[in-house]
């Protein structure tokens, strides 16, 4: 496995999230970095929060996850964003998001062309494309990167903040596509994808249509399937008794970009991405304290033993 270190940068919301018993830092770029760096390469969070308390909160929370806070901007005008987030007794999640907050109004900086252009990977969403002023600004991030930087796209349709036009331009950039089963059949008909009920067949398709390396369709606990030009993987799953699925996803997109970097196999980043996503899904909260024998197995993905 190459030892070299990855610079992997998320890009896009910084929030937090309201639970009943508690306020907890979200947004899948500060999940997505935190387990970037569980894994070993160097996770930076790229965002904006606003001059208040909650902001100062948020950066003093990813300084005591061991995330840089160099790339997260402070906004004077707009407030830091919130989320109030209900879980059913299955564990999963419904939220329902602030609007016009820091997150919206992203400037494209020095410093932040420079974070672009040093980036080995860069991992951004639908959501955080709402405003127009951060969409431009992620379009100018996803320009300024050097050829041979992989760009992620992790669909995250919230509420009504998404368009055909956001997912179309997104996917034309990526290298990596990721979207869940829940959200394809929404996918598909915006992006005027035949197959919809068809997985396989929609994955091939978003990949010829976008020239991508990638495709991964998540199932939740039923694994996910990654589609590539020359390979197709499905992965059944751990089954592990959830306690609650926030930041799964965001845990299986960091073990895939982690082993996509290395040059991995399909199904090598697939047993990975499932591991890492079962993990964090089985500990309560996105950001868990560092378990090493389950980040071990995640690093070496050495096949489909049990969990």
């Amino acid at each position: 496995m190459n030892p070299k270190t990855h610079a992997v940068v998320g890009l896009g919301e910084l929030l937090w999230d309201m639970f009943p018993e508690g306020n907890q830092l979200g947004g899948a770029p500060a999940n997505f970095a935190y387990m970037t760096n569980l894994l070993g390469d160097a996770g930076v969070v790229a965002s904006r929060v606003g001059d208040d308390d909650l902001g100062r909160a948020a950066t003093q929370r990813l300084e005591r996850l061991r995330l840089p806070t160099s790339a997260v901007q402070l906004d004077p005008v707009h407030a830091t964003g919130v989320v109030k987030v209900d879980v059913d007794p299955s564990g999963q999640p419904t939220f329902h998001i602030a609007q016009s907050v820091a997150w919206d109004f992203f400037e494209w900086t020095p410093a932040w062309r420079s974070l672009a252009e040093s980036a080995d990977a860069v991992c951004f969403g639908s959501l955080a494309q709402r405003s127009p002023q951060s969409h431009e600004t992620i379009r100018a991030f996803l320009n300024a990167v050097r050829p041979g930087t992989t760009r992620v796209f992790d669909v995250n349709l919230r509420q009504s903040f998404y368009s055909a036009q956001v997912l179309e331009e997104s996917s034309q950039v990526a290298d990596i596509i990721k979207v869940n089963h829940d959200e394809l059949p929404v996918v598909a008909k915006l992006l005027g994808l035949p197959f919809i009920y068809d997985e396989i067949r929609a994955a091939q398709w978003l990949r010829a249509k976008y020239d991508t390396k990638l495709v991964c369709i998540t199932r939740g606990a039923k694994g996910s399937l990654v589609v590539s030009e020359t390979e197709t993987s499905e992965h059944p799953g751990y089954r592990v008794h959830v306690a609650d699925t926030v930041g799964a996803g965001d845990a299986f997109t960091a073990a895939l970009v982690y082993h996509f970097l290395r040059h991995a196999s399909v199904s090598t980043l697939n047993e990975a991405a499932n591991r890492m996503g079962a993990w964090v899904a089985s500990q309560t909260g996105a950001t868990p304290a560092p378990d090493e024998f389950r980040l071990e197995k995640v690093r070496s993905a050495v096949g489909a033993e049990e969990f």
